[in-house]
């Protein structure tokens, strides 16, 4: 005969809603504190996000009425030249800028690390270009690079060599843009490669040594290796960053056409994505069209930022 101490003991049930409407009435002071950032991210962030997208599948001028216009703003972004061009403008010109910038870094986070006295001094003197204003930096590259009275010129003189029209040539505007960006960011990685650098173990450099491994191959074969996981992150830092360079071109290059702020020079050689797309949407008045070159760009980011990630984890793992 079955007893009371027999039947399974009972086990309160909670509803699902009990616990998190509790829990928001308990802790709803701490959300309070942290909402601000989750509204403005709303506000500024996601809204306009979601906007352009709408926008990108109308024609608008910015007064008039909204126009459906389907796929057909991408279809034609698919056939335009000039787009493609300011394609090949940015990528070469973040070519030329990453990779110096990248092994200029390093170099200087490996000084940076072996040196003794005045660490902080070094490391404040190469972190002061990346919190210098842009335009600022730009006008100074404008008058470093001049024709006339440039000092890059000066330099070629002093050595026998003729002037170069940098600002007004195609491969002079790449170089001048991409010198620019690479004295800017050079001091920024140099001080993340530099935290990586001290999480390196001090025991393999002192095993190195004891193996008779010189300051080349301990680079190679331990410095290197343990850098992969920074080097990734600044190799797609550096891919976000230099695929959306607008102000660098736009201040070098405003005064050396008179076509448009944001053509980019003679033979629009400096017209990036984002100039490209500022053309565009405020000189052309053409917001709908801007909204789809400002996707594509996003598009072209990612694609790049995915490549790069894979070929570092691929040799990661060879």
């Amino acid at each position: 005969m079955a007893t009371a101490l027999d039947k399974p003991p009972v086990v309160a049930q909670r509803t699902p809603a009990a616990r998190p409407r509790s829990a928001l009435r308990k802790y709803w002071h701490l959300y309070a504190a942290i909402s601000p950032f989750y509204l403005l991210f709303l506000a500024f962030g996601l809204v306009p996000v979601g906007f352009s997208l709408y926008l990108s599948f109308h024609r608008w001028d910015g007064l008039g009425t909204m126009e459906w216009a389907g796929l057909s703003q991408y279809q034609y972004l698919l056939g335009d030249s000039d787009f493609w061009s300011s394609i090949g403008n940015t990528i070469l010109i973040w070519a030329l800028a990453t990779f110096p910038m990248i092994f200029l870094a390093m170099v200087t986070a490996v000084m940076l690390n072996s040196a003794v006295r005045f660490k902080n001094v070094y490391r404040f003197a190469y972190f002061l270009p990346n919190v210098t204003s842009v335009v600022a930096i730009a006008i100074v590259f404008g008058s470093v690079f001049s024709t006339n009275f440039g000092l890059v010129n000066a330099l070629l003189q002093a050595v026998g060599l003729d002037q170069v029209a940098w600002l007004n040539t195609p491969w002079g505007i790449k170089i001048a843009i991409a010198t620019l960006m690479t004295w800017q960011w050079t001091g920024y990685n140099a001080i993340i490669f530099l935290a990586g650098l001290q999480t390196v173990p001090s025991e393999l450099y002192e095993a190195a040594r004891v193996d008779g491994a010189n300051p080349v191959q301990t680079f190679f074969r331990i410095t290197l290796p343990m850098l992969r996981p920074t080097l990734l992150f600044v190799l797609v830092v550096s891919t976000v960053t230099g695929l959306q360079s607008f102000t660098e071109a736009q201040v070098l290059l405003q005064n050396t056409s008179n076509d448009s702020t944001f053509s980019g020079g003679p033979g629009h050689a400096g017209r990036t994505m984002v100039l490209y797309f500022f053309q565009q949407t405020f000189d052309n008045n053409d917001f709908g069209y801007g909204a789809a070159v400002a996707w594509g760009i996003f598009l072209v980011v990612v694609i790049f930022s995915i490549i790069n990630w894979r070929l570092v984890q691929r040799r990661g793992e060879d």
